[in-house]
């Protein structure tokens, strides 16, 4: 049950990042003293950087372990995540973004890869990806 908990929260976090940030862009602007085209990086680099990456991570999670990839991929996501937080200067931010996006694109392709893994029973696993799904749809309307 924590592993199911687990994926589905790694793909809540690594979306409601996206919406967190476009909602604190006026914030940003204001504190950081950033300019349209800074702002516009705040946001595209994360986006850039997850999708390019995301085959990669799962070519990585299926030579070097699913389990190892995705502990990797939420640690950087985290250690993104609190340079985002204590980031001083606009330029700052864009690369504790960048590097937030390298993490997050190692959890998303995992996930369900993990779920089809751990639950191996036709019903059990039938069941895993049912209460995943729903985190999955969750993730794409809040990218909206």
């Amino acid at each position: 049950m924590i592993i199911l908990i687990s994926c589905c929260l790694s793909l809540l976090i690594v979306s409601m990042d996206a919406t967190i940030v476009n909602v604190a862009i006026p914030s940003i602007r204001t504190e950081l003293h950033a300019s349209a085209s800074e702002l516009q990086w705040v946001i595209d680099v994360y986006t850039l950087v997850l999708a390019s990456l995301l085959l990669l991570s799962g070519a990585a999670a299926d030579r070097f372990g699913r389990r190892r990839v995705f502990q990797i991929g939420l640690t950087i996501f985290a250690v993104g995540s609190l340079l985002c937080s204590a980031a001083p200067d606009i330029h700052t931010l864009i690369a504790a973004r960048f590097l937030q996006a390298i993490g997050g694109s190692m959890l998303n392709p995992v996930a369900l890869s993990i779920i089809s893994q751990a639950f191996v029973g036709r019903v059990e696993r039938a069941r895993a990806i049912g209460v995943w799904g729903p985190s999955s749809v969750l993730r794409w309307r809040s990218a909206r």
